[in-house]
C-alpha cells in the first residue's frame, strides 16, 4: 500500500505566493521534577487511604492544561509562560484478604518560562464570526491583541515514587487547594466529586503524594507572512474505493508472512577469512 501515499498529480507551473503561517519565534524543552505532590481523592478514596497498609500508583495522565502569557516588563519582547497541568493519578490500595482497591484522584502541576516572543503595537481583526450579513450588528472583541501565542507539548507524566504523609505541609500543594480552582471539564471526568476539605482542620488525616516527571517543549508563535514558491493546486490521482469485503480471515491472509519475526539472526561474516592463531594479524604460523 505504500503507492497510495500522496498520490498527487499537478501541473508544472510555479509562481511566487504570498501565505500566512504561523512563525516560531522562540522555543525550549524541559524535564521537570515534582516531589511529594498531593493527589486530592474523592471522600471514598480518602477512606481507603486511612485504612490501607500499602498503596501504589498505577498510571498518571494529563487531563487539561491552562496556558498563561503575560509580558514581562522593563524586558521589551519577553514573555513569562505560566502552565498548569491537570492530571489524574491512577492508584492501587491492598485493603485486607489479598485484594486491591482502585482509587482515582487529581494532581496539579505548574510550570513557568521565559521566551521572546517579539513586540508590535497592532491589533488583528477578522471577519470570521464579526458579521455575517451587511445589517448585523457588531460584536465586540472581535480583534486580538498584539500578543503572541504559546504553545505546550508534552508526555503523560512518568510515576517516580509513592508517599503517604501525616503532615499536610510535606506536601507540594502548588495551586490547587479548593473546587473552585479546577475547571469544570477536569470535574465531570470523575466518577465521584474530588474532596477539598482543609487538611488544618483535620490532624488525624493521612495524605496522598507522588513524584512525577514531565518531558514537555514550549514555543511561542506569531502570524507571518511569506513569499514561496509553489505551483498550481494538484488534484489526487488515487480514486476512493469502497469496503468490498468485510471478512477478517480475507484480510489476514492477504498479510505478508512476517518473516524477519521468525528469525534470529546469522552472525556477522569474517571480515578477514585468512586463519590465524588468534586476535593478531601477523603471519607468523601457528604453532611456531
Amino acid at each position: 500500500m505504500a503507492e497510495n501515499r500522496f498520490p498527487c498529480g499537478g501541473g508544472t507551473s510555479r509562481e511566487t505566493v504570498c501565505i500566512e503561517t504561523n512563525r516560531v519565534l522562540d522555543s525550549c524543552r524541559d524535564r521537570d521534577c515534582y516531589e511529594n505532590v498531593r493527589v486530592y481523592l474523592s471522600d471514598f478514596g480518602n477512606e481507603i487511604l486511612e485504612r490501607t497498609g500499602a498503596i501504589r500508583a498505577k498510571s498518571a495522565e494529563i487531563l487539561w492544561t491552562n496556558i498563561g502569557i503575560d509580558p514581562i516588563q522593563f524586558n521589551r519582547g519577553f514573555y513569562a509562560v505560566t502552565i498548569r497541568f491537570y492530571i489524574r493519578v491512577t492508584c492501587e490500595a491492598c485493603v485486607g484478604g489479598g485484594r486491591s482497591q482502585e482509587v482515582e484522584g487529581i494532581a496539579v502541576l505548574e510550570k513557568r518560562v521565559i521566551l521572546y516572543g517579539g513586540d508590535t503595537n497592532t491589533h488583528t481583526y477578522r471577519s470570521d464570526g464579526c458579521g455575517d450579513s451587511f445589517c448585523s450588528l457588531p460584536k465586540p472583541n472581535c480583534g486580538s491583541r498584539s500578543v503572541p501565542t504559546a504553545v505546550v507539548e508534552a508526555v503523560d507524566p512518568v510515576l517516580l515514587g509513592t508517599r503517604i504523609l501525616e503532615k499536610a505541609e510535606e506536601c507540594n500543594c502548588c495551586c490547587c487547594c479548593h473546587e473552585n480552582d479546577l475547571p469544570e471539564t477536569v470535574m465531570t471526568t470523575f466518577d465521584s466529586p474530588i474532596s477539598f476539605a482543609d487538611p488544618s482542620n483535620d490532624h488525624a488525616r493521612r495524605f496522598l503524594t507522588v513524584s512525577l516527571g514531565i518531558f514537555s517543549v514550549v514555543r511561542i508563535t506569531r502570524p507571518a507572512q511569506y513569499l514561496v514558491s509553489a505551483t498550481e493546486y494538484a488534484i489526487p490521482e488515487k480514486e476512493c474505493h469502497e469496503v468490498e469485503d468485510d471478512d477478517p480471515c480475507r484480510v489476514f491472509r492477504s498479510m505478508p508472512f512476517p518473516v524477519g519475526e521468525f528469525s534470529t539472526g546469522t552472525a556477522p561474516a569474517a571480515t578477514n577469512p585468512r586463519p590465524s592463531c588468534g586476535c593478531s594479524d601477523s603471519p607468523r604460523r601457528c604453532g611456531s
